[in-house]
């Protein structure tokens, strides 16, 4: 695996400057590590409608997730001024104070654990469709979940431009995975796993 530093400059956009340098530069990979701190940070809490915004002075503590060309899936953690830690779905809008710098992985991402017969659309047998990409460990979570509930299911594979934009288009959501079930969003990994927890996964066969 080959590895690559990028260093941000005050002002920059953390998400954003990783979604530029995969689509620039076409890479995909993880990130390994990062140090630097923020004047804002802006994430996704899970269950909570709409960005959790904090600003000060805020130090990073992890920066986990892959990047590709089509788009990133990255979690945030960090401290504020008073040493509460926060964190979840990275989104635009986390501003860099000083500076961050950043190890990025460069692999080549393939599909773990799903067949090599997958189709990218949707068969008239399922009700479940989920949407994926490559190297996303929650996504890889979701396809065991579903394989042990033994029900049907159609994977879309997001490995390109225009998959990405026609997913985001039915859920304006940019994290994955995302799962359908009769063609309506129910969420990610998290909403699958209360459904089957629940037991209403498998009133779904």
């Amino acid at each position: 695996m080959k590895s690559i530093s990028l260093k941000l400059q005050p002002g920059s956009d953390l998400r954003q400057s990783v979604e530029k340098l995969a689509q620039e530069k076409q890479m995909s990979g993880f990130v390994l590590g990062v140090v630097g701190n923020l004047s804002k940070a802006t994430f996704q809490c899970p269950g909570r409608p709409e960005p959790t915004v904090l600003e000060g002075n805020l130090e990073i503590i992890t920066l986990n997730g892959t990047f590709l060309p089509s788009g990133v899936h990255l979690h945030l953690s960090l401290s504020d001024s008073e040493c509460q830690v926060w964190g979840g779905h990275l989104e635009p809008g986390t501003i860099i104070l000083k500076s961050a710098d950043l190890l990025l992985g460069l692999v080549e991402l393939q599909y773990p654990d799903i067949p090599s017969s997958t189709v990218n659309y949707p068969s008239k047998a399922a009700r479940i469709e989920i949407a994926i990409m490559p190297g996303c460990p929650w996504c890889s979570r979701a396809i065991r979940l579903l394989k042990s509930s033994g029900l049907l299911y159609d994977i879309i594979k997001v490995d390109n431009d225009s998959t990405f934009e026609s997913v985001k288009k039915r859920t304006s959501v940019t994290t994955f995975p995302q799962i359908f079930i009769d063609n309506k969003f129910i969420g990610g990994y998290e909403s699958l796993s209360e459904l089957k927890a629940s037991g209403k996964l498998y009133q779904l066969e």
